[in-house]
C-alpha cells in the first residue's frame, strides 16, 4: 500500500518552516540553514544535477581520473602551436618569417557515469630553427572521445605555394580551426615588425617584434616570425596544447 502525506506546510517543533509550498514555488529550509538530501533529488522523474562542480587543467599528458559524484564532463582540447618560420641570409635588407599556424580545438560533453579514466595527451608546440620553416604544433586528444590537431609552422621569406594553417578540432560537439600564421615577406627598405603567430581558442598567438627575441606561442597558438637584416635567424617556438576539463555532478 502507498502511503500520501497532503500538506502546504510542514513545521519543526519550534514552528520554523522546514517545507513552505506557495503558489508554485516550495520553499526547502530557509536562509542560513543547511539542508541535506539523502537519495536523489528528482524533478518529474529525473535526476536534479547540481551543476558544475570542479574543474582540471591539462598542460602535459597524464589522466584524468574522476572525481566521486562527477556524472558528466565538457572537454575543450586544444592543439599545439606551430613555430614561426626563421629569416635567411639575403640580399633583402629586412625579411620576416611567417608566424605559425595555431592548434584547433574540439569541445564535447561526455556522460563519464562509467568512466573512472581517461588518457590525456598534449600536443606540444612547433620548434623554430635558424633559417628554416619552423615545426608544426603536435596532436592533443581527451582518449578517443575528441583530439585537435596542430598548427604548421611558419615558412621563411621567399617560400611558394605553401598555406600556413591552422590545426582542426576533431570528435567533438563543436570542431574549430585554429588561426592560420601570417605570410613571410621581404623588403628592400624601411624597418619591419614580423609576422605574428596565429590565435587558437585560448589565444596566445606570439608577438610581432621589431627586433630581439620573436613572441613564443601559449595555450596553443602559434609563435612569431623572425625579424631580421641580412642574416639568418629562427623563428619563435608554438605554444603547447592544452586541455581543459570541466567536471558536473
Amino acid at each position: 500500500m502507498t502511503s500520501i502525506l497532503k500538506a502546504d506546510t510542514i513545521q519543526d517543533t519550534d514552528g520554523n518552516n522546514i517545507i513552505n509550498e506557495s503558489g508554485n514555488t516550495i520553499t526547502i529550509g530557509a536562509s542560513g540553514d543547511t539542508t541535506n538530501i539523502i537519495g536523489t533529488l528528482q524533478n518529474n522523474g529525473s535526476a536534479v544535477s547540481s551543476g558544475l562542480t570542479s574543474t582540471q587543467v591539462f598542460t602535459s599528458s597524464g589522466t584524468w581520473t574522476k572525481p566521486s559524484g562527477i556524472t558528466k564532463v565538457r572537454v575543450y582540447v586544444t592543439g599545439g602551436g606551430g613555430a614561426g618560420g626563421g629569416t635567411i641570409g639575403s640580399t633583402y635588407n629586412f625579411m620576416s618569417g611567417a608566424g605559425g599556424g595555431a592548434g584547433g580545438t574540439a569541445i564535447e560533453l561526455i556522460d563519464v557515469s562509467s568512466v573512472s579514466s581517461v588518457t590525456v595527451t598534449i600536443g606540444s608546440g612547433g620548434s623554430g630553427s635558424s633559417g628554416a620553416a619552423g615545426g608544426d604544433g603536435g596532436t592533443s586528444s581527451f582518449g578517443s572521445y575528441c583530439s585537435a590537431t596542430g598548427g604548421k609552422g611558419g615558412v621563411v621569406p621567399g617560400a611558394f605555394n605553401y598555406a600556413v594553417t591552422g590545426g582542426l578540432g576533431s570528435g567533438g560537439d563543436i570542431n574549430l580551426k585554429g588561426q592560420g600564421g601570417g605570410g613571410a615577406f621581404e623588403d628592400q627598405g624601411g624597418a619591419l615588425v614580423s609576422v605574428a603567430g596565429g590565435n587558437s581558442f585560448w589565444g596566445g598567438g606570439g608577438d610581432g617584434i621589431w627586433s630581439g627575441t620573436p613572441g613564443a606561442g601559449a595555450t596553443g597558438g602559434g609563435g612569431s616570425g623572425d625579424s631580421s637584416n641580412n642574416s639568418a635567424g629562427a623563428g619563435a617556438n608554438g605554444g603547447d596544447g592544452i586541455v581543459y576539463v570541466e567536471e558536473y555532478a
